[in-house]
């Protein structure tokens, strides 16, 4: 039976890889619809993205977020070897067995060693994907391919391996992100902010006072098949992360797709109550986004009625972000990476412990997570509380310093990460 099992957990992860592959391409899509079809250098770059993800990856970086780790902090990079043990056929869950943290030890999943590779790999490229949308028009594409060198082999490894690692440091604490709210959404603004903060010093240098914003230039046939696009992909991204075809993965589609519902019409209507005009096409965009954003970290660890209210909350949190990043004139931020994902992945870990359920948690691996503060958990959801305080403050601020490192020496060595001209194509 357990053989059995094993093959139908493979197959319905490695379709949910495809899907969240999906996404990657999804959010070029989503650029050129909110920018225009001048900007399809979007496609070229989520190409590379997604290109770079799978040989970088497949190199060291998978050892490097997955592997056992060497005192919490990182995966032994030489575990299985360079490409996922090379030419060997006896390394580690090739061709039979399964991936040490997927075994009974752990996850009890059974995935074997290419499934779980294809599908961290695939969640390592939609991540990047979203630092990318900060770089639209104002980074050089040579500058941006070396930069996913480092992301995909230390930036996004190092959260992954702290927290989706059970070996690591975050883990061992007690810390549940279940899909991602910090190591993809929360990371990928910090990620963000760190090459902002480059462009913004070079800039500067320019003599220019504010950074200058891309013009939001819709077109609504791309912008509109780029979310639908992205919303089919979180059918992978979130039940998939069940790592197994149980009722749980059944349940985390309803909440996955109920909370971005929700925060879908919340947000039109907040759009028109707080920002005082009248919602387009762009802010029902925003919305699902910022539905799927917020229910990712707790998609399988909560209730359906959680789900609603937390898509609900969704749309205000999104537009009070929105109005409070646009204070900042120096942020290169064209498509609200900090105000959604940012600040909705956040939102979103912290959640975790107010409104996880046992019941629901335990099908997806997590059966010694406590209820949260509004089922009964007491001090001990006080407790993870401060635990996931604790991983936001620390992957934020590590994922934040190794951009910013990574950006500044890529300009050390190429003369500066930004174009010359931002509006003549590369």
């Amino acid at each position: 039976m357990f053989l059995l099992d094993a093959a139908i957990n493979n197959l319905w992860v490695i379709l949910a890889a495809l899907l969240v592959f999906i996404m990657t391409i999804a959010v070029g899509f989503l650029e050129v619809g909110e920018f225009g079809e001048k900007f399809d250098r979007s496609l070229l770059k989520t190409l590379i993205i997604t290109g770079s993800a799978i040989f970088f990856m497949a190199f060291l970086g998978f050892n490097i977020a997955f592997a056992p780790t060497i005192g919490g902090i990182i995966g032994n990079p030489l575990y299985n070897g360079i490409f996922l043990g090379g030419f060997d056929s006896n390394v580690s869950g090739i061709l039979n067995g399964v991936w040490w943290s997927m075994s009974s030890t752990y996850f009890n999943t059974g995935l074997t060693t290419p499934t779980y590779f294809l599908f961290e790999t695939a969640f390592a490229a939609v991540t990047l994907a979203l630092v990318g949308l900060i770089v639209l028009r104002k980074v050089r594409m040579t500058a941006f391919f070396l930069y996913s060198i480092a992301y995909f082999l230390i930036i996004w490894a190092i959260p992954a391996a702290w927290i989706w690692n059970p070996t690591g440091w975050l883990a061992g604490m007690g810390m549940v992100d279940f899909a991602g709210g910090l190591v993809v959404h929360g990371a990928a603004g910090a990620a963000g902010l760190g090459i902002m903060l480059r462009i913004w010093q070079e800039e500067r240098k320019k003599g220019l006072k504010s950074s200058p914003q891309v013009a939001i230039n819709p077109s609504n046939g791309w912008m509109t098949l780029g979310l639908l696009l992205l919303w089919v992909g979180w059918f992978g991204f979130n039940p998939g992360s069940v790592l197994q075809f149980n009722s749980e993965a059944l349940v985390t589609v309803i909440t996955t797709f109920l909370a971005a519902a929700a925060a879908c019409g919340s947000t039109l209507i907040f759009t028109k109550f707080m920002l005082k005009r009248k919602p387009q096409l762009v802010d029902g965009v925003n919305g699902v986004l910022m539905g799927l954003i917020v229910i990712t970290p707790v998609a399988g660890l909560v209730s359906i009625g959680s789900s609603a209210i937390l898509g609900l909350l969704g749309g205000p949190i999104f537009v009070w972000g929105e109005k409070f990043f646009a204070k900042f004139k120096w942020f290169s931020d064209p498509a609200g990476l900090l105000a959604g994902h940012t600040v909705g992945g956040i939102f979103g870990v912290l959640m975790v412990a107010v409104f996880a359920q046992q019941a629901f948690a335990a099908g997806s691996g997590f059966p010694n997570l406590t209820n949260g503060l509004l089922f009964g958990g007491g001090m001990a959801a006080i407790n993870q509380l401060w635990v996931q305080i604790v991983g936001v403050v620390a992957v934020m601020i590590t994922v934040f310093l190794l951009s910013y490192i990574a950006c500044w020496l890529i300009a050390k060595w190429l003369g500066g990460i930004t174009r010359k001209d931002y509006n003549k194509v590369e």
